[in-house]
């Protein structure tokens, strides 16, 4: 399968390095043959959303047919830290990040000095002191830390404006005139909907559509569904006119009707609940399973430790209208897979392991591990909404083209022909699902048979390669 051309056909695929050198023809004397016949191969997924930055994380991502995982709509300052960190560490996929909104305003606003740790991100969610608008002064500081982070290579701007919803719009504008001049698209977790906040300084998802007419900026729709909860069919309508009318917005979504936060989120306090219908017992603390209780526990929870990751259950998927609803996210014409995957906390206390089959005991949302195999199998196993070339257009082509301008390395990823990166998936057509639980959720995905990442196998006739760690960096170059 390729989507970039619509290639589907059985053909054999050449590889030489870290490249496909040819598709069809005639097979070299000395090649190395892998029997493939029967099976699904196309470009390997490329992840938008992914906070994943562990070993263990990324391994269970891999069983997912993810290849490259980039952490865009948070981010992480310093830009450089981040990379070197990964590079140090290695990792299984390619990897890579946006310039943070949020750590910017943090060193502005709070003094803070930034720290490129998705647990530094989460401990700050629930100071006020971040939320506010910015002095003229203040707002200019942030934005040239955000435009220094661009030019050390940053895929662009993640703004996590969900997280301090009433703030000035006019700022979410600069930024977007910051990432339109150095051509860099934005990621954006929007700030409430009006239906759920009337008082809203803009509805959030009109936020996004204005600053791209306005700006002509790249604007990315972060997990759509989280977001417009029973509202998405209103914001899918609005997004579309926006592409008709020749915006630069795209979307994306995950197939759950739960999502995963720091429990300090702004949208969590006890007084925001009731406009999206959701109670205390609708969250439940990822670290020890508690479901929340009571309006005093949710309190005591914030005010211990309002990083802490929570299970949001914003949608019950077991009624018929609200999966109804997740499925037209991920039907919308152009709609992207991505998983806004968390990385995975053991009872000790720990965020990575080396050990594998991983430890027992291991607490996150079942999206890391499974969205992809999810949506395949909802999208195209279980209604046939998807074509298998659709669904790789949609996992893989789609999301590479969101970065190919900032990132000249991305414009071989997503595609599978003479010239593209040799990051394959192969995937057993009739087995591939999801088995993560919330339960779980350390369960890795089925029917992933075979997985390279730069033209070395990392899933090898269904098994993980723990050997082999051949993940690079996907790194920004701003005009």
């Amino acid at each position: 399968m390729d989507p970039r051309s619509g290639h589907d056909a059985v053909a054999d695929v050449l590889i030489d390095g870290d490249r496909v050198v040819a598709l069809g023809g005639p097979v070299p004397a000395d090649a190395q043959v892998v029997d493939v016949s029967g099976m699904v191969v196309g470009p390997g997924f490329v992840d938008l959303h992914s906070h994943v930055h562990t070993i263990s994380g990324q391994r269970l991502q891999a069983l997912d047919g993810v290849t490259t995982a980039l952490d865009l709509e948070a981010g992480l300052m310093p830009i450089g830290r981040a990379y070197a960190n990964a590079s140090a560490e290695g990792r299984p996929l390619n990897f890579g990040f946006s310039a943070s909104w949020g750590a910017a305003r943090a060193a502005v606003l709070l003094g803070m000095t930034p720290d490129p740790s998705l647990e530094a991100g989460l401990a700050v969610l629930g100071d006020p002191g971040w939320q506010r608008s910015s002095s003229p002064a203040e707002l200019a500081a942030w934005l040239e830390l955000l435009s220094g982070e661009l030019a050390e290579g940053a895929l662009g701007i993640g703004v996590l404006m969900g997280y301090a919803p009433r703030t000035d719009p006019a700022e979410f504008l600069a930024v977007a005139s910051l990432a339109a001049a150095a051509g860099a698209p934005t990621y954006t977790h929007v700030r409430e909907l009006i239906e759920a906040d009337p008082t809203t300084p803009v509805d959030g998802s009109e936020e996004i559509v204005i600053a791209a007419a306005e700006t002509g900026a790249a604007m990315h729709h972060c997990h759509v569904n989280s977001t417009s909860r029973r509202h998405v069919d209103r914001v899918l309508g609005l997004l579309d006119r926006a592409r008709v009318q020749g915006s630069r917005v795209t979307v994306e979504t995950y197939p759950y009707g739960a999502g995963a936060t720091g429990v300090g989120a702004y949208f969590l306090a006890p007084d925001r609940l009731d406009v999206w219908g959701l109670r205390p017992s609708n969250l439940v603390m990822v670290a020890t399973g508690e479901r929340i209780s009571s309006v005093s526990r949710l309190v005591e929870l914030r005010s211990l430790d309002p990083g802490a990751e929570c299970i949001v259950e914003f949608l019950d998927e077991t009624r018929p209208a609200d999966r109804a609803l997740l499925e037209h996210s991920l039907a919308f014409p152009d709609a992207i897979v991505a998983s806004d995957g968390m990385p995975t906390l053991w009872p000790d206390g720990t965020r990575d392991t080396l050990e594998w089959p991983l430890p027992p005991g291991g607490h996150t949302h079942p999206r890391s591990a499974g969205t992809f195999a999810k949506s395949l199998r909802l999208m195209v196993r279980e209604t046939g909404t998807w074509s298998w070339l659709e669904a790789f257009r949609r996992c893989s082509y789609l999301p590479a083209q969101v970065v190919a301008d900032i990132a000249p390395d991305a414009r071989a990823k997503g595609w599978l022909g003479a010239g593209s990166c040799a990051d394959i998936v192969v995937l057993d057509p009739s087995l591939i699902t999801d088995t993560a639980t919330y339960r779980e959720p350390t369960r890795a995905s089925q029917g992933v048979r075979q997985l390279l990442v730069n033209g070395v196998f990392l899933v090898r006739d269904g098994q993980l390669q723990v050997d082999v760690l051949p993940g690079r960096p996907l790194r920004g170059s701003p005009r």
